[in-house]
């Protein structure tokens, strides 16, 4: 059974304990940015309908050594999910994206 798109929030309060929030997103309908904000600070932005996560440099700042491990660590990450996507995608060519659109329909 295939399921309809959807994003995914949930935050939990543990007493003691710093609050939580996770975003999970099921869906295609995502929207990316990156950009130079006036201030200087480069900013990625990843949204669906529903929720906004963004990224930019430690307190607002100055880019540091840190941010830009981060960047890194993102770009191959998202390097990685483009490599599986592809190869899954590869993988069960039975499935076409109007497939996967009529079956989040039922």
């Amino acid at each position: 059974m295939t399921r309809a798109p959807y994003t995914f929030v949930n935050m939990s309060m543990d007493p003691g304990q710093r609050p939580r929030i996770s975003v999970s997103f099921y869906t295609s309908g995502l929207r990316l940015r990156a950009r130079v904000l006036e201030s200087g600070r480069p900013y990625l932005a990843l949204e669906s309908d529903e929720v906004e996560v963004s990224v930019s440099t430690t307190g607002a700042g100055p880019v540091t050594t840190a941010d830009v491990e981060v960047a890194r660590q993102i770009f191959n990450a998202a390097a990685r999910y483009l490599a599986d996507c592809q190869r899954l995608h590869a993988e069960s060519p039975e499935l076409s994206d109007s497939d996967a659109q009529a079956g989040n329909a039922a």
